[in-house]
């Protein structure tokens, strides 16, 4: 018999041998696979994984923000719109899409108010990327960076007005997730991973995921009905080897 500590290794050396089969690390903007239109779910850039807020209530925030413009206008957006760099909008790493945030630049008094449609900056050191407008009229567009503010003030209806105050997403707290511990090209190998797995864990599942950059199998582990606990049992997971995991909701 395999002592419980033995399969966590075996589990781990065969993560690692299975690696090579997984899509590579990608960088992008925040513009989310086909099928992530608008998510709140967990997502990973570079090798990071980011947890988005499920309320920005009370949320305030200092660091630097920078801008986006010409490079990007057109493209999509990571809640599927286009993107305006004419339009007062921006991109934030965990805020819920179409919050509605005042940026306050320190260095001159100069505030503007954005609704976040985006995911980023990915870069260090940087809370919020803005559109050009908005940059513009706060003046960091020749600077290119500025220590700002950024206070959470409401969220958007659907059709694209302003609400005074936060309305409240019980759906994004609870539901079935899942701990995402490997994704591969290779269906063979992603079954050979679910099948370890299942020595020790259950509901263990590998979900066919097409892509634009071809197509994936993705090996999830039922971890809890709350987002909470089912993020103390991915540090769990992260702490037995797999290092990439992350949280996802069906």
């Amino acid at each position: 018999m395999i002592h419980p500590h033995q399969t966590r290794l075996l589990i781990a050396a065969l993560l690692l041998t299975l690696l090579h089969g997984c899509g590579g690390k990608t960088r992008w903007h925040g513009h989310f696979p086909k099928g992530g239109k608008g998510t709140q779910k967990a997502y990973t850039i570079a090798g990071k994984t980011y947890y988005p807020l499920p309320s920005a209530q009370g949320f305030r925030q200092t660091g630097y923000a920078s801008w986006y413009g010409p490079g990007f206008h057109g493209r999509k957006t990571a809640n599927g719109e286009r993107y305006d760099m004419h339009a007062m909008t921006a991109a934030h790493r965990i805020l819920p899409m179409n919050t509605w945030v005042r940026v306050r630049n320190l260095d001159n008094g100069r505030e503007v108010v954005v609704r976040i449609n985006d995911r980023g900056p990915f870069v260090r050191n940087r809370i919020i990327d803005l559109s050009h407008e908005a940059a513009k009229k706060l003046g960091i567009i020749g600077p290119g960076t500025a220590k700002v503010e950024i206070t959470a003030l409401g969220e958007s209806r659907v059709d694209g007005h302003r609400e005074s105050g936060f309305r409240k997403h019980p759906s994004l707290t609870s539901g079935n997730f899942y701990v995402q511990v490997g994704s591969f090209r290779s269906r063979v190998n992603a079954c050979a991973l679910r099948d370890k797995l299942s020595l020790r864990y259950r509901g263990v599942v590998v979900r066919r995921y097409d892509s634009g950059r071809g197509t994936f199998y993705r090996v999830q582990v039922f971890a809890a009905r709350d987002y909470y606990k089912a993020r103390r049992i991915r540090a769990v997971f992260e702490r037995n080897g797999f290092e990439n995991c992350f949280v996802v909701r069906w």
